[in-house]
């Protein structure tokens, strides 16, 4: 398959989320060498408040983790979709994809399943629900950096207003200036490292909101190419499939039988959502195979047809023949 523009190649027609995974790791890898450039600048603005700024490079790290898990996970996902492309035999769906088993397979055969529109708007919310943590996140990290500016503010001025009442009255005024001077000189070079906290919560957030734009922008590519490949195989309709397991019969209807039974068996059972699974990858199976059968049995048909026409055709001449030579 020839690669996309992208410059990543492919095995099928989804392209795996590589490029996007690249980006947040370089960007990661900016962002640290701009903090090892301003090593002697942060330091003293960490240890200003080092429990808070700790908690949110914590929260930071976790938000970190969660975008390359939301871009790591598209990997099963293109692989399985890819595979069932090329027509290798069926593994496992993973979780994202388990309940669009059957329009995969029956798209590898070439024909789009009735429904597959809603089961893509599914998949769209469940990828979207995947990112919702991520701005939560970012939200928080701002919330966290607004605190501690609170925080250290009131610290400064409580220790301003000791400063004030701590001042003798009635003395000369530059006695008076010199021990305003030295009283506030604590509390004023500190004020500046009040604000830390809202240095490193907006410094988090704007990372965080980075490595969330590059997993949502993975997940709309994945969710795209998805969409246009199952869309553009030939729509099954409704009269089409009922009448498949009357023209198909053979080995595939029968195993596609027994796995709607076993489907059925399970959900009027109420049976796990792992065998459920397996049930539905049986289907999806059976759904292939008999579409193959299908597609070989109209190939058999359309050879049989041009055979009697080029029959007819020949019969025709001989007749014509015979006519002029009596004539």
């Amino acid at each position: 398959m020839a690669a996309r523009d992208t410059g990543e190649n492919t095995e099928g027609p989804l392209a795996r989320p590589g490029i996007y995974l690249g980006r947040m790791v370089v960007f990661l890898i900016l962002v640290g060498f701009l903090a090892f450039i301003l090593f002697k600048q942060i330091t003293p603005a960490f240890l200003a408040n080092p429990g808070l700024n700790g908690l949110i490079l914590g929260v930071l790290l976790i938000a970190v983790v969660i975008a390359f898990g939301q871009v790591i996970r598209l990997f099963r996902e293109v692989a399985y979709v890819n595979a069932a492309a090329r027509g290798a035999k069926a593994k496992r769906p993973p979780a994202l994809l388990a309940p669009m088993a059957p329009m995969v397979a029956a798209r590898a055969g070439g024909v789009t399943l009735p429904g597959t529109a809603g089961y893509l708007d599914t998949i769209a919310a469940r990828l979207d629900e995947g990112r919702e943590i991520l701005r939560y996140i970012a939200g928080i990290l701002i919330l966290l950096g607004l605190l501690g500016t609170f925080w250290g503010l009131i610290d400064t001025l409580s220790a301003v207003g000791g400063v004030i009442k701590g001042m003798r009255g009635g003395g000369d005024a530059g006695v008076m200036f010199d021990e305003l001077k030295s009283g506030l000189a604590v509390p004023l070079s500190g004020i500046g490292l009040a604000f830390s906290a809202s240095l490193f919560g907006l410094a988090s957030s704007l990372i965080t909101g980075f490595l969330e734009l590059q997993a949502g922008q993975a997940h709309a590519r994945f969710h795209n190419e998805l969409q246009d490949w199952l869309m553009s195989g030939e729509t099954a309709t409704a009269a089409e499939t009922a009448a498949v397991p009357v023209r198909a019969g053979g080995a595939g209807t029968q195993d596609l039988k027994e796995a709607i039974d076993r489907l059925t068996a399970l959900v009027a059972e109420g049976g796990g959502s792992r065998a459920a699974t397996l049930a539905m990858t049986n289907l999806a199976e059976g759904i292939q195979g008999l579409v193959q059968h299908m597609r070989a049995e109209q190939q058999m048909i359309r050879d049989w047809v041009e055979a009697q026409a080029s029959r007819e055709r020949e019969l025709k001449q001989v007749l014509d023949r015979l006519g002029r030579e009596r004539v």
